[in-house]
């Protein structure tokens, strides 16, 4: 499994919509790439569109709520040139 512990590779989301499109149920998606069937579930609900699932669609939604997030660490651009010193 080659994403992190949190969340899903890009490579995970290409798969998950081309595993839709032949026709896979969740469970067998989540077979396939080494997921639990409610983190396929999860992807699918949270990052759904007008035209269903789409793997680029998904990576901007995530990042936005990663950016939206209340929990996300706001660094500062005099932090981080402390922080590469």
């Amino acid at each position: 499994n080659s994403s992190s512990k949190r969340g899903r590779s890009r490579g995970q989301g290409h798969q998950i919509y081309a595993l839709l499109k032949a026709g896979h149920a969740i469970s067998r998606i989540a077979e396939i790439i080494g997921r639990h069937k409610s983190t396929i579930s999860r992807e699918l609900t949270r990052n759904v569109g007008l035209k269903g699932y789409r793997p680029q669609q998904a990576q901007r939604f995530a990042e936005l709520r990663g950016r939206n997030s209340r929990n996300t660490r706001r660094v500062s651009a005099s932090e981080w040139s402390l922080a590469e010193q």
